[in-house]
């Protein structure tokens, strides 16, 4: 008897506590969170399977994985078939669009909201539509930690898809309608202004695009259509190979196994440090070298130093000056350093890589089908037209302070989106963050 007794009051007892760590005052004697599924919150909708003869120039919309940047439909690239077509779901407004599967693990996962107005689409087979009860909460619970765990969990180490069944296993904690829609509400509201943000980013970008292609002169041209006051009359620019300019230095190839995440090592400046227009650092790519540098000073970077990285998809992209605070760090193979006497000189070479003319040269020349890559006598070669001394000055300063105007808006965008970051952590439980009621 007391042994059902026992087991009754283990049935009855009432589990721990699911609450947020941040809660918004009318809710804070609400009842608990409850676990749930993400079936239970709605339901998914398969995608369209065509073939490149389905493809026409306007019709039904597609969406792909490339139409999801940043928690938003992109429609820069986009793929079109008869809305006749068989199989195709049409998807609807508040709809959540997910990438199922990808040669890119890092996509995979990635979803966003459907807005009111788009046009007639549907959705590829590689994608699938989740359509909520709750389509705006259940958006916000797709950005949290827990959802990428279990992307992250399904995926393992070879796997790039999920399983739609799989999906709507996810596991949430879930508040009461009125809680959910105070808390879409207001992370909506935060996205809203990282939208903002990004298209202020995106407009400078923009604007920095169309100045340069006035204040450099055209393929086959010798003078720019738009000259400083000063320099209106001062007459052609000459056109010369880029290696007359700078001395060029190839990376050295370092033995692996003096490669190390310890930083007590050298740092090393890698192909994967360098972006377009700047060098990043994270504890995930960095990399210091740990045998002896005897022999080793010609790597030695210097401040105002130009690298490019010679391989990957975004060759002839990938460019950026070497700040102070990453002057003697060693370069490794793959990479080019760039060197001029004067800094003036360098900054004008760098608007000049770091435009469309010379990533429109490294496309020229890239012609293999295996990893694109550009040799050091190539980066040589790219041809530049060189006006005097003060005018390559006016122009690199004139464009260095919209790159910093750039910088200092997308340090704006990156900290709404890390403060975004935060408020999903403090309005979303994890199991980790259970209380005894």
């Amino acid at each position: 008897m007391s042994s059902k007794t026992n087991t009754n009051a283990t049935k009855n007892e009432a589990k721990p506590a699911l609450v947020p760590k941040l809660r918004f005052p009318e809710f804070r004697e609400a009842v608990d969170w409850e676990e749930t599924r993400l079936g239970r919150m709605g339901g998914l909708v398969s995608g369209l399977t065509y073939s490149p003869n389905d493809v026409r120039e306007s019709g039904l919309l597609v969406l792909r994985s490339s139409n999801v940047q940043n928690g938003e439909i992109a429609l820069d690239d986009c793929v079109y078939v008869d809305p006749s077509i068989k199989g195709a779901n049409l998807s609807q407004p508040n709809d959540i669009l997910i990438c199922v599967r990808n040669g890119s693990k890092a996509l995979i996962g990635k979803c966003a909201l459907i807005p009111e107005r788009m046009p007639l689409c549907t959705h590829g087979a590689f994608m699938t539509v989740f359509r909520a009860h709750m389509p705006s909460f259940v958006f916000q619970l797709f950005q949290s930690d827990r959802y990428q765990k279990q992307v992250d969990g399904d995926l393992g180490a070879t796997i790039n898809s999920i399983n739609g069944s799989q999906l709507l296993k996810y596991e949430f904690s879930v508040p009461k309608p009125a809680e959910q829609q105070k808390i879409a509400e207001c992370l909506s509201s935060v996205d809203e202004l990282i939208a903002v943000q990004a298209r202020k980013v995106d407009a400078l970008k923009t604007h920095k695009k169309g100045l340069m292609q006035q204040l450099f002169p055209r393929e086959g041209e010798t003078q720019p259509r738009l000259r400083f006051p000063e320099f209106q009359n001062a007459g052609e620019w000459v056109d010369t190979e880029l290696g007359e300019k700078v001395d060029l230095l190839s990376g050295y190839p370092f033995d692996g196994s003096d490669i190390s995440q310890d930083s007590s090592g050298v740092p090393l400046l890698r192909g994967i440090n360098v972006t377009e227009g700047r060098v990043r650092h994270n504890p995930e790519i960095d990399r210091y070298y740990t045998g002896s540098t005897e022999g080793l000073e010609k790597f030695r970077l210097l401040t105002n130093d130009l690298v490019i990285g010679m391989d990957g998809s975004k060759v002839g992209k990938n460019s950026a000056l070497v700040s102070e605070a990453d002057a003697g760090a060693l370069l490794i193979q793959r990479v080019a350093r760039l060197r001029a006497k004067k800094a003036s000189l360098i900054q004008f070479i760098f608007q000049r890589i770091h435009s469309p003319s010379f990533h429109s040269y490294v496309d020229r020349i890239n012609t293999s089908s295996g990893i694109p890559h550009i040799s050091a006598k190539q980066i040589k070669e790219f041809g530049i037209c060189f006006p005097s001394d003060a005018e390559q000055q006016r122009i690199a300063s004139c464009l260095s302070s919209l790159d910093a105007l750039i910088t200092a808006e997308t340090q704006k965008h990156e900290a709404l989106k890390t403060h975004k970051k935060g408020l999903l952590q403090q309005l979303f439980p994890s199991p980790e963050q259970r209380t005894t009621s």
